[in-house]
């Protein structure tokens, strides 16, 4: 075993689908890295829970030192599965690495300039036109740093479609809704839903199907973009929060590399789990 064990930490889901789709991420680490301990965990819905396999993975990886199998720094390293920190990152996975020694969390995968690529790229490949406005289509949270996140995101997917008006909706939480997003994005095309002209297209902010991905498609959009999962550039984003968030926790941050989240690799081993989120959320 090499490093910290890697505890991939998604919200979980009764969608067969989307349990495979997170699953994939999770493959594609264990590809890249087949040294490398790599444990699914979830704050809601599924099993185990967050905190039972950080515990577990720091009691493995203590019993491993003490066979001079492991290193200094962390036992585990709790990689959030979500695109930006709400209360499942502020407070879950807080509470999951708090207080536990050797236990740390990275920020999570959003906002970064390759899922923003993802979401391009699921743009074209639904046929988005120029002319058309797009609706970025996010989970929401209560906690304003989330939405703070999603804009920046939106900024960013601007830059990367300059096609037509770029706009934001939720799933739950925070407003517009995402279908009072896609009816604002219809006004202002200026026609009813099936005249000739812009469509409104939802760019599906969204690791994976499940519940808010069934709720996106009954949104009234004329074009619904799939989730971002699987794709292999989430699997560079987990990896590269891993690694800061490890190399951090053994005081060395990696020289030369640039976190896209915070223009540095600076996560400290006492920071909660919103790190990130609190440094910056500016792209490009």
């Amino acid at each position: 075993m090499t490093g910290p064990v890697l505890v991939g930490c998604s919200h979980g889901t009764d969608d067969a689908a989307g349990r495979a789709a997170i699953a994939a991420i999770l493959d594609g680490v264990r590809r890249r890295r087949p040294h490398l301990d790599v444990r699914e965990a979830f704050v809601d819905v599924q099993q185990p829970e967050v905190a039972d396999v950080v515990a577990d993975a720091v009691i493995d990886r203590d019993t491993s030192a003490a066979g001079g199998d492991a290193g200094a720094g962390a036992g585990a390293v709790v990689v959030p599965l979500l695109l930006s920190a709400g209360f499942h990152t502020h407070v879950d996975v807080a509470r999951a690495v708090a207080g536990v020694p050797g236990a740390v969390a990275s920020g999570t995968l959003g906002p970064d300039e390759r899922v923003v690529a993802v979401l391009a790229d699921r743009l074209h490949e639904a046929g988005t036109r120029p002319g058309d406005a797009v609706v970025l289509a996010a989970a929401g949270s209560s906690d304003p740093r989330s939405s703070a996140a999603v804009e920046a995101v939106a900024d960013a997917l601007r830059r990367l479609w300059p096609h037509g008006p770029v706009t934001v909706g939720y799933g739950s939480a925070a407003t517009p809704t995402v279908p009072e997003a896609v009816a604002a994005a219809r006004a202002d095309l200026g026609q009813d839903r099936g005249a000739r002209g812009g469509r409104v297209v939802v760019a599906s902010y969204l690791l994976a199907p499940g519940f808010f991905q069934n709720r996106v498609l009954r949104a009234g959009a004329d074009v619904v973009t799939a989730p971002l999962a699987p794709d292999e550039r989430l699997v560079d984003v987990v990896l590269d929060r891993y690694d800061c968030a490890a190399a951090a926790a053994a005081g060395a941050c990696l020289p030369g590399r640039r976190c896209p989240v915070l223009g540095g690799c600076s996560v400290r081993a006492d920071d909660d789990a919103g790190h990130t989120q609190r440094e910056t959320v500016t792209l490009g």
